[in-house]
Parts: C-alpha cells; sequence; structure tokens
C-alpha cells in the first residue's frame, strides 16, 4: 500500500511541477497564482497544500529537485549529452551543468524574468559554491579562499543569467568563456 501511496504522490508532484512550468513558459512568476497551478495540474487546494506550503516553496523544492539532478556526482549519458566517458573535472562539470539548464531555458527564462529570480539564483548559487569549493585546491596568496569562492560563484551565476538573454552559444562556448578568462584554471 505504501508503495502505491508514493507513486501517487510522485506522480500529483510531478502533475504540479509540469503545470508550473507550462505556466512560467508564457506568464511570469507574480502573474500565476496558486489557483492557475491548481487549474492546470487538475489538483484539489488542499492537494496542493498537502505538498507545497506556498508558491515559493513550490520554486524551492522545484530548484531542490533540478539541481540535485544536474549537480549529481553521477555524470551519465542523457538524451542531449553524455559525458559518462569524460574525464571528470571542473570545467567538464560545468558543461555538463549548462547542458542541463540549456533543456530547461524555457522556464528559468520564466524564474528568472521576475522576483523569482533571486529566489531562484540563490539556490543555485549554494550548489555551485558547492562544486567551486571541491575544485578549487590551490592557494590564493593572501586572498581568503571564500572570497574568491564567493567571486567565482557570482560570476558563474551572472554568466548563466546573461547566457539566457543571449541563447546562440552553445554549452561548449560558455564554459570557454567562463574559463578563458584565466581566473579560474590556475593561470
Amino acid at each position: 500500500m505504501t508503495n502505491k501511496l508514493d507513486r501517487r504522490k510522485k506522480k500529483t508532484r510531478q502533475a504540479v511541477y509540469n503545470a508550473f512550468i507550462e505556466l512560467l513558459e508564457k506568464k511570469t512568476y507574480s502573474s500565476i497564482s496558486v489557483q492557475d497551478i491548481i487549474d492546470k495540474a487538475d489538483i484539489g487546494r488542499s492537494t496542493f497544500y498537502s505538498h507545497f506550503e506556498t508558491k515559493d516553496d513550490l520554486i524551492k523544492v522545484l530548484c531542490t529537485e533540478i539541481f540535485d539532478h544536474v549537480f549529481s556526482e553521477d555524470l551519465c549519458g542523457e538524451q542531449t549529452h553524455d559525458f559518462s566517458k569524460e574525464e571528470r573535472g571542473l570545467e567538464v562539470e560545468i558543461t555538463h551543468i549548462l547542458y542541463h539548464l540549456k533543456d530547461s531555458f524555457s522556464y528559468i527564462k520564466g524564474l528568472l524574468a521576475c522576483e523569482s529570480g533571486e529566489l531562484f539564483m540563490q539556490y543555485f548559487k549554494t550548489y555551485l559554491y558547492k562544486i567551486f569549493s571541491e575544485e578549487l585546491i590551490e592557494d590564493y596568496g593572501n586572498v581568503p579562499k571564500d572570497y574568491v569562492l564567493n567571486r567565482i560563484t557570482c560570476d558563474f551565476a551572472e554568466t548563466v543569467r546573461w547566457w539566457m538573454k543571449n541563447e546562440a552559444y552553445t554549452p561548449e562556448d560558455i564554459s570557454a568563456f567562463f574559463f578563458k578568462r584565466g581566473n579560474y584554471d590556475g593561470k
């Protein structure tokens, strides 16, 4: 019985995510109401609130699930990219992340377009900080490592925000632009 409930719960959450994403592709976050999400997902109000306390909570959970997958330790083959055979390194990880973001451009742009953008970026930066802190091991002299990590994290997050407005570039292009500056590869 528990397995059936878990499947039903996953199915409901997925319906809410899909509805929210569809709405974000057409409307700004601030113009989407909980009722819009409920109507689109074809669920009841109490069902929505049994899964999410608020619309902001929905963003938090959605971001967590996206980023848990995007920042996964396992670089497996996916429909649009395959880094499973690549030697792991920061540039490969960043390019992998960029592919996932590109696959989700339509609704991430909606999240970034209004007040939800700061919430999205806050979660994004938390995950980025962890990746950069694991990869950056060199000595920066008398510059504090946490300053360097904050700078790199913010720089990359803003690079992604810029990319969302300039979609003509591939994930490989953006990764190359980011690392070309010489600040993040020890040069």
